[in-house]
């Protein structure tokens, strides 16, 4: 699984010629082919006859960008891009890669789905629909490149925050390889996207004419089991070295997926891990600001789904390699859904939700404001909460009492109010700061900008999962690890919160610049690769070694 380096470009290794390797998006140099290459290839006469360098194409390609109106359009245009010069898109993604993520990612990723089918242009990635379940193995046979390192997944039941977009899902995998490439640096020629196509319950998407995927209600039970599993057995035959990451898929299968095939192949759940990897790296950072540990903290979750439960269990992993049993570790969550409180008494916990449920006997004599159960509000009252999290994307949910009444009993509460997009996060990052006077620790999952307090700018870090996957995806390829471990996912996860700016100034964002982030992916994917070895899933080097494979591995966007 070793980088494949530079794309190809001489006559030794490309068989293409004129407007069939202008045509060639992993090939095409445009403007920027020398006056040798276009004598050897046949381009004179189908090129302009400056010639040009990939910064001078970048100027060019950044220009066309800005004068587009609207997001969605930019988000078409860089697509275009990529499927016309890859080095360029990249080369274009880099130059500007804090004003882009937002475009080629979340949140107008999330918009592109919901329009796929009346953007789509090329073809990109794999749709494997469930009428050919049968020939998953050819359909995975026909894929565009022999060698890849990482495939992402979904079947686009539940992407962002818009829910079930059949297979317009398919654009999260292509939007989610252009970062594994962008900020990992894992070659675009070795990236697969891929949406199981099972159907869809919207609809919008069923009445629309210009739907692309499979008209029909989405495949459920046995069956949906069944094509998923035809699926990773397809994949195990076809691509039995490549990192497989599950994405966007709903709460009801996403963890018994993760835990089914976790242990047979090369494989991780971003949902879950990713986003409890960044989550806890945020933490990390935070809890060396207030100066404790993590295992002094009281931590409230609000939401307990399947990211939610996810953030816990990185957590609990952290606090017990703090020294706490299993047990003690349990004791410092809190964890609520949309029925309040989970405790012992409640019968409707999965088992996942049932290692948080906090003893009846503890919570004896609490006031139950919210329908019988004991609700957010009711428990901030009662414990002296130091962390805040949300994942339950009811906006507003971290109220103004609610946020006072934990500045009261912490001196620099630990705010993460984390559901996107924007309308389903808990709370604004301007009103934690000025509800807690400007003590307040706050990373979101949706981005806010810079809040001016106390003649302080206060940056707000976004919990995006941009800073685990790529990284993580480099740090598997790189060390040639055979599973993902959750003491992998530890391991990412403090080596970023080692990283923030917060440690060096208070008034810094707990997370790195995007600026930075390739440098930061690099340094997560050497602690990655070391892991993995602890862990006896990846072969023995020394960290030497492991740093030159991370660093031979990331591809730079260069002609």
């Amino acid at each position: 699984m070793a980088s494949i380096g530079t794309i190809p470009q001489s006559s030794a290794t490309n068989t293409l010629r004129g407007m069939d390797l202008l045509d060639s998006a992993l090939l095409n140099k445009g403007t920027a082919f020398s006056q040798e290459e276009r004598s050897e290839f046949g381009l004179h006469g189908l090129l302009p006859p400056q010639v040009e360098t990939l910064d001078e194409q970048v100027v060019r390609a950044y220009e066309a960008f800005q004068r587009k109106d609207d997001d969605l359009e930019r988000h078409i245009y860089l697509r275009a891009l990529q499927d016309t010069n890859e080095v360029l898109f990249y080369g274009v993604l880099l130059d500007h890669i804090a004003e882009m993520t937002p475009i080629v990612y979340t949140p107008t990723v999330a918009l592109a789905c919901q329009q796929f089918s009346h953007i789509y242009r090329r073809p990109r990635g794999l749709f494997i629909s469930y009428p050919h379940r049968d020939s998953i193995r050819t359909l995975l046979h026909n894929r565009p490149n022999r060698d890849v390192d990482v495939i992402v997944v979904t079947d686009g039941e539940r992407i962002l925050g818009i829910g079930d977009q059949g297979a317009g899902g398919l654009g999260i995998p292509i939007g989610k390889l252009s970062l594994y490439t962008l900020i990992g640096g894992i070659h675009p020629a070795r990236t697969l996207p891929i949406v199981l196509d099972v159907g869809t319950n919207n609809a919008e998407r069923l009445n629309d004419p210009e739907y692309l995927g499979w008209r029909h209600e989405r495949i459920t039970g046995q069956e949906y089991s069944d094509f998923v599993d035809q699926f990773v057995q397809a994949v195990k035959e076809e691509l039995p070295k490549t990192c497989l990451q599950w994405e966007d898929f709903a709460t009801p299968h996403a963890r018994p997926i993760l835990q089914r095939y976790r242990d047979q192949l090369l494989t991780f759940n971003d949902d879950i891990q990713g986003t409890s990897a960044v989550a806890l790296g945020a933490i990390l950072g935070a809890v060396k600001v207030t100066g404790k540990s993590l295992k002094d903290h009281q931590i409230v979750m609000f939401g307990a789904g399947s990211a939610g439960i996810g953030v816990a269990d990185g957590l609990r992993e952290a606090i017990k390699g703090e020294g706490l049993s299993e047990k003690e570790a349990r004791t410092h969550f809190w964890i609520i859904d949309k029925d309040g409180l989970l405790h012992s008494g409640r019968k409707d916990l999965s088992p996942e939700q049932g290692v948080y449920a906090q003893p009846e006997g503890r919570i004896s004599g609490w006031p139950r404001t919210f329908n019988g159960h004991v609700g957010l509000a009711d428990l901030i009252g009662q414990i002296d909460a130091t962390i805040l999290i949300g994942l339950s994307t009811v906006g507003g949910a971290f109220s103004e009492p609610i946020v006072r009444e934990m500045a009261r009993k912490a001196e620099r509460p630990i705010i993460f109010p984390l559901s996107n997009p924007t309308a389903k996060s808990e709370a604004t990052a301007e009103d934690l700061i000025r509800w807690t006077d400007g003590r307040a620790l706050v990373a979101s999952g949706s981005p806010f900008a810079p809040v001016s307090y106390g003649g302080r700018t206060i940056m707000i870090a976004q919990c995006n999962n941009v800073y685990i996957f790529p990284a993580m995806g480099l740090g598997v390829v790189a060390s040639g690890a055979r599973r993902v471990t959750e003491p992998m996912m530890l391991a990412a996860a403090r080596t970023l919160g080692g990283n923030s700016p917060a440690l060096k100034d208070p008034s810094a964002s707990l997370l790195p610049p995007l600026a930075d982030i390739r440098r930061v992916a690099a340094d997560i994917a050497v602690a990655v690769g070391i892991e993995a070895q602890k862990d006896g899933v990846a072969p023995a080097m020394s960290e030497a070694e492991i740093r030159q494979r991370v660093r031979n591995t990331q591809w730079t966007p260069a002609y």
